[in-house]
């Protein structure tokens, strides 16, 4: 079970380790803030040292009929300060508070969703298990990760607690939405489609973070937020941890990995940032309707190698010098035969008729082909016949039968249709969450 073992374990191994370093960006960069070590999330840190906030042990909120106190708070603060190595100051903590309460807020909620379910139980012995998995990944005992958290002043009932509900909610979602999320093979077919036809577009490799102003106070909440947010990442704090714990983007649960995005899919304001950031660098923070983003560079690409495409033809052979009334008349016949052909039928068809050559061309990059083929190729819908195309061969219908990017980066219907599985069901997860938060009764003090 992986769950947030990730976060935890390459944070923790980070802060095992030594002490993050980061470089700056040079001067110039008009969207970018810095660049980050790419190797940050395996750099040395110092052991935790409790960080000296105060604030009341009373009661701070309740959700229905559970209660947060303020050390409940505090506990989860120093947890996700040494989750995410970002240093807390007197600019960050509020919004390190905030986070912090809406996570407590999500996790009460979760926990008496899990008591209506019975039959779904989290055993010690899962719990056990999750913790000995995180340590493994750090070269550590169980019982040494959790005294080297306890020296942040972490007790290990909090993070047991956490775990339970992470697994007891993965369970639930999974095993409660799992049908809802499947895929339909046309949506891969759809999918597979947009990214043929993105082969040619700029494309980028981001990490990004997205901060909900509905969710921190407001825009100017979540503009400060992000900006003490890129200066402790500047400094050193590993993207990927700060994203799983700030981001309210699906691609948190992924550490922040948007993937490729292509050139025109993301707000213009993001689109400008990413045509100016360099490889390795990490935005400033970037303004958008309902919040803010914050952009990694990690790669990019003018398009894929090639776009590949599967054709099926039938022509009617004329000479390059055949007169305009014998082109008219091949050109009248292969109309009315138009809408009568598929890919599965054209060749059958050509075979029986005279004056008719069927041919599949099989698999071939667009930029192979005749010029006269190449529109086609790029632009038609798959399953459709075009229209008939004059070369000095004769004239032909094409069918264009598929098309697929091609390349190592080019990913497999199997790989497309996993992907949005997982969409779907992060989808219906967080819908699951809104609807619980809504009908709760939930009151801050």
């Amino acid at each position: 079970m992986g769950l947030k073992r990730y976060m935890t374990g390459a944070a923790i191994a980070a802060l095992l380790a030594g002490s993050a370093m980061a470089q700056t960006a040079p001067a110039g960069q008009q969207a970018a803030a810095g660049s980050l070590n790419p190797a940050a999330e395996a750099a040395p840190a110092p052991p935790p040292v409790a960080p000296a906030f105060q604030m009341s042990d009373g009661i701070l909120a309740t959700v229905n009929d559970s209660v947060i106190t303020g050390f409940d708070l505090r506990q989860r603060m120093l947890l996700l300060i040494a989750m995410t190595q970002v240093q807390p100051t007197p600019e960050n903590i509020p919004a390190i508070q905030q986070q912090a309460l809406n996570a407590l807020v999500d996790e009460r909620l979760q926990v008496q969703e899990l008591a209506n379910y019975e039959d779904l139980v989290v055993t010690d012995q899962q719990v056990d298990e999750e913790i000995a998995a995180m340590a493994q990944e750090v070269g550590a005992s169980p019982q040494a990760y959790l005294e080297f958290l306890a020296q942040g002043g972490i007790r290990p009932a909090t993070v047991r607690e956490q775990i339970r509900a992470q697994i007891g909610w993965s369970q639930l979602v999974g095993g409660r939405f799992q049908s809802r999320a499947r895929v339909s093979r046309g949506a891969v077919e759809a999918a597979m489609r947009q990214i043929a036809e993105a082969a040619a577009k700029k494309q980028y490799l981001i990490g990004e973070i997205y901060i909900e102003a509905a969710r921190v106070g407001g825009q100017q909440a979540a503009l400060n937020g992000a900006t003490q947010l890129v200066q402790q990442m500047v400094q050193g704090a590993p993207f990927q941890n700060v994203a799983r714990q700030f981001s309210a983007s699906p691609s948190a649960t992924r550490d922040g990995d948007a993937g490729w995005v292509v050139e025109g899919t993301m707000p213009p304001t993001v689109q400008q940032a990413l045509d100016q950031l360099d490889i390795g660098q990490l935005s400033r923070p970037i303004p958008v309707d309902g919040g803010v983003y914050i952009i990694y560079m990690r790669d990019k690409r003018d398009g894929a190698t090639a776009s590949l495409v599967q054709i099926k033809q039938v022509m009617i052979e004329l000479a390059d010098t055949a007169s305009e009334t014998e082109v008219a008349a091949a050109s009248q016949r292969l109309e009315t035969l138009r809408p009568q052909l598929t890919c599965d039928s054209m060749l059958a068809r050509a075979t029986s008729e005279q004056g008719l050559l069927g041919a599949d061309l099989g698999e071939a990059d667009v930029q192979n082909l005749a010029p006269q083929f190449q529109q086609v190729a790029r632009s038609a819908e798959v399953g459709s016949v075009s229209s008939p195309v004059r070369t000095p061969l004769g004239l032909h219908l094409l069918a264009v039968c598929g098309r697929r990017v091609g390349g190592s980066e080019a990913p497999n219907p199997q790989q497309v249709e996993n992907q949005l599985f997982r969409q779907n069901l992060a989808n219906l997860g967080r819908r699951y969450m809104r609807d619980l938060r809504e009908d709760a009764l939930i009151e801050m003090r």
